[in-house]
């Protein structure tokens, strides 16, 4: 990280000087970017003109004592609180009282870091994702004693440097590994309840949710070992909040060594030759003639539509009335399919209800996961399956777990994102700027959370929290007002 991060500063043209205190590790460090620096050459990216010049503006410090006349030291040490201010407490007898002082830290408090310093308000978190020259994110956190001349500073640096930064306070997590827990945590759970394995919770996430990789696959990505370091990190920092409680099945994969890619299993097997398990995917079966709709569909509103244009009968029944609860399709046995609202499909005793995901966007979807109630007639079951076959979808049949796999995610995430504002942790863009570029969401959670509606989201929580009444899906003070006063999440 450090050596990447150095990397963009020497392209944006800045002289860098990089400091290990490993003997000789610095000028390992810079032959790394060195070859790095061809490498953007031979692929067109660099001219060997830029190249020399950034190769000669980097140089290697024997000792820490060479760096008094920086401008901004950005540390990438080990992630422990005493190891970071041990550094900065040295560099403090070192540079300028006007050099700014930044960590890379993931999870540390930045304020924390700060409080055994002279000048506090001069430091500051500067945190580059992972690889630093690719991914365009960067938090700029401020601390409790943060100057803001300090991070405007930082803020125009990260800017010059071709980089997106946005601003934070320091919250644990920041602003992405704070909002982002429910991705994984929700899909952790989800598993742990036996409703669905881990290809088929990553295969719905990816192809009705729209994201990128699914949690599992992700979380071997990036070691299981970083990422349950930093849930827990999170959940200790806000005094074990049941809304971020880690996972007991990360914990026993990382307690087996099993960290992921890097160690060749995590929840996937990654030794030569193994092949990753394809998601149960339902047979083919056939679709009713016709169905009928009643009420509104909320965000699943585009599949009366759909339905029409594969052929199949629509009948409009009952329509839409204020307290009429959600809309539905009917099946023609009476059987009745809805759209994920965070309550069990089992919980209407004549068992005639199958609930059906929320996708991203329901013409391109290609999976949807259905929950039927445990005393479904299998023949519905059958028919709406055939039902989302017809519109040319997969299906996955999940157990009857509230809020399904891509509705209670994405319901979280909302009321995560919307409780980092309302608690001041950043702007509502900056917010949803950091998600998508942070993880590659397909979209910023309150932008998502605008499409659905906030009263749908708040109400999905809600039933969420009548299941599990632990406070874990208890919707935020700042959702439940924006829900109430009809307000959009991405409004100021």
């Amino acid at each position: 990280m450090g050596a990447g991060i150095a990397q963009v500063a020497l392209v944006a043209g800045h002289p860098v000087r990089l400091y290990d205190a490993v003997p000789g590790r610095a000028a390992e460090a810079a032959e790394g970017i060195a070859a790095r620096l061809g490498r953007l050459v031979e692929k067109g990216r660099m001219t060997p003109a830029g190249r020399d010049a950034a190769r000669a503006r980097l140089t290697p410090a024997a000792g820490i004592a060479e760096l008094a006349d920086a401008a901004l030291v950005v540390e990438a040490v080990a992630e422990d609180a005493e190891v970071k201010r041990g550094l900065f407490t040295a560099l403090e007898e070192v540079v300028a009282d006007d050099c700014l002082l930044a960590t890379n830290t993931s999870s540390l408090s930045v304020t924390a870091v700060a409080g055994a310093l002279r000048r506090p308000g001069r430091f500051l978190g500067l945190h580059f994702f992972n690889p630093a020259p690719l991914l365009p994110l960067v938090e700029v956190v401020s601390g409790f004693a943060t100057d803001a001349p300090a991070a405007d500073r930082a803020y125009a640096t990260a800017a010059a440097w071709g980089k997106t930064p946005v601003r934070c306070t320091d919250t644990p997590g920041f602003i992405v590994n704070r909002v982002a827990r429910p991705f994984y945590a929700e899909a952790f759970r989800v598993y742990e309840e036996r409703a669905a394995d881990p290809a088929t919770i990553d295969a719905v996430l990816r192809e009705s949710g729209g994201f990128r990789m699914g949690p599992f696959e992700l979380t071997d990505l990036i070691g299981q070992d970083v990422n349950e370091a930093v849930t827990h990190s999170v959940w200790e920092s806000f005094f074990r909040d049941p809304k971020f409680t880690p996972s007991l099945a990360q914990r026993r994969l990382v307690q087996s060594g099993l960290h992921g890619r890097k160690s060749g299993r995590g929840w996937y097997a990654y030794d030569e030759g193994a092949e990753r398990p394809a998601p149960p995917t339902a047979p083919p079966c056939e679709a009713p003639a016709g169905v009928t709709v009643h009420g509104d569909l909320g965000p699943a509103a585009p599949l009366p539509g759909l339905i029409e244009e594969a052929g199949i009968g629509i009948t409009r029944g009952e329509a839409a009335r204020p307290g009429a609860g959600a809309g539905f399709i009917a099946l023609p046995n009476g059987t009745r399919l809805a759209l994920a609202d965070g309550s069990p499909a089992t919980t209407d005793e004549a068992g005639m209800y199958i609930k059906f995901d929320l996708a991203l966007d329901y013409r391109t979807a290609a999976r949807i996961a259905l929950a039927p109630s445990e005393r479904a007639d299998p023949e519905a079951v059958a028919a709406a399956i055939g039902l989302f076959q017809a519109l040319g979808k997969q299906v996955s049949v999940v157990g009857d777990v509230p809020g399904l796999i891509v509705a209670r995610t994405v319901a979280l995430l909302v009321d995560f994102a919307a409780d980092a504002v309302g608690r001041g942790v950043a702007s509502a863009e900056d917010t949803d700027t950091a998600l998508r570029l942070g993880v590659n969401y397909p979209r910023g959670p309150l932008e998502w959370g605008d499409a659905l509606g906030a009263g749908w989201v708040r109400d999905v929580l809600l039933n969420l929290h009548r299941v599990y009444p632990t406070g874990r899906y208890a919707p935020s003070p700042y959702l439940l007002r924006r829900a109430a006063a009809g307000q959009n999440l991405l409004e100021s």
